[in-house]
Order: C-alpha cells, then sequence, then structure tokens
C-alpha cells in the first residue's frame, strides 16, 4: 500500500493556539474533521492516520516546537518506510498576502524556520503548501506576528483557503504534485472579498 506523509507546522501548548505561526496546525485539524478521525499523542509528534482510495495517509503535527520540525519529519519517513516524494509540509508564509497560498514541489526555506530545520536533515526536494498569513507588522516585528493570534476577522478570511488545503492535501495523496499544482495554484492568488470593497473603498 502507498503511504504518504502530511506535515502540519506548529508549536504544541495552548498560548500558541490560533496564533498565524500556528496555521499547518490549523490545515492538519481541518482534514482530520474532515476524514472524522482524531491525533493520538505518539513520539516526536501527533499523529492521525486515514486511508484514501487505498492509500495509507499519516498526519502529523510536530510536537518538537518549530525549529527543530526536521526531527519530527525524519523519524516518521524512516518510520513508516515513506518515499520523500509522498511528503507534503504545510507552513504559513509571511510574504503572501493572508488568503492565498502556494504549492510547490521543492525549493528553499524562505528563512521559515521550520522548513529550515526539515531541509537541513532531508534537504529540500520535498513538496510544501505554504499559507499567506501576510506580513502587516513594523521592522523587526516578525516574530511578534507570527506568534500572534489570528483575530475573528482575519479567521474569516484564512477559512477559504483552509477548505481548499483540505482539498489539496487529497488531491496530493490522489493524484500527485503536478497535477495538484495545476489545479490549485491559479485558486491561491487573492480572491476578491464579497462586500462593499468590491465597489472601491474597503
Amino acid at each position: 500500500m502507498d503511504k504518504f506523509l502530511i506535515v502540519g507546522l506548529g508549536n504544541v501548548g495552548d498560548e500558541y493556539e490560533l496564533t498565524r505561526h500556528n496555521t499547518g496546525f490549523m490545515v492538519l485539524d481541518a482534514f482530520a474533521k474532515a476524514s472524522n478521525i482524531s491525533f493520538e499523542d505518539k513520539r516526536y509528534g501527533f499523529v492521525a492516520e486515514t486511508s484514501l482510495k487505498g492509500r495509507k495517509v499519516f498526519l502529523l503535527k510536530p510536537s518538537t516546537f518549530m525549529n527543530l520540525s526536521g526531527n519530527a519529519v525524519r523519524y516518521w519517513l524512516n518510520h513508516e518506510n515513506i518515499d520523500q516524494s509522498r511528503l507534503l509540509v504545510v507552513s504559513d508564509e509571511v510574504a503572501l498576502p493572508l488568503g492565498d497560498f502556494r504549492l510547490k514541489a521543492g525549493g528553499s526555506n524562505g528563512g521559515h524556520n521550520g522548513l529550515g530545520h526539515i531541509q537541513q536533515l532531508i534537504g529540500q526536494n520535498y513538496a510544501r503548501l505554504r499559507m499567506g498569513i501576510g506580513n502587516d507588522f513594523p521592522r523587526g516585528m516578525q516574530v511578534d506576528w507570527v506568534l500572534g493570534k489570528y483575530s475573528e476577522e482575519e479567521l474569516q478570511q484564512l477559512q477559504p483557503s483552509i477548505d481548499l488545503g483540505v482539498e489539496i492535501i487529497r488531491s496530493f495523496v490522489l493524484a500527485g504534485i503536478d497535477v495538484t499544482m495545476n489545479q490549485y495554484n491559479i485558486l491561491g492568488k487573492r480572491r476578491p472579498t464579497p462586500g462593499p470593497s468590491l465597489n472601491g473603498g474597503e
């Protein structure tokens, strides 16, 4: 049976709930809820398992904290003997506006500490889904921004992308990275917000 590892990056602990840096966790939580499965506390992280049309899917939320995410990823790839081509990592991305996303087959870590540690341990040849969190912060305040909590309004703006993230994970498992990029990246452009803002004026 083909096996896949889907990793959502974040930090464990109540104080990090609904922070921008935990957007990867939020996407995996949404996928688990849609799949009617739950996470169990296991080595290096919280793990849930499901299957899609005969393919085994492992969801992993590392408990290592962001800067050591690679330890969890490497362990579970090896533990379950999962090929790196079947790894997808979901992370937050300050370089994309809130509500945008970008799926890539590989590339640099873009300065993201979690992706950086994964790259140190397994290289950069793995798929990643970067979820935009925006960068509306003063110079030098990036840490406060990514560790800050979403407002209710921001969560509403983010929700459509989280829903699409769930679809992207399914498509990655069933159709592969190339088909999924072609189908979904076009949707990652900022979608217009319904309401008065469409008529000139926020």
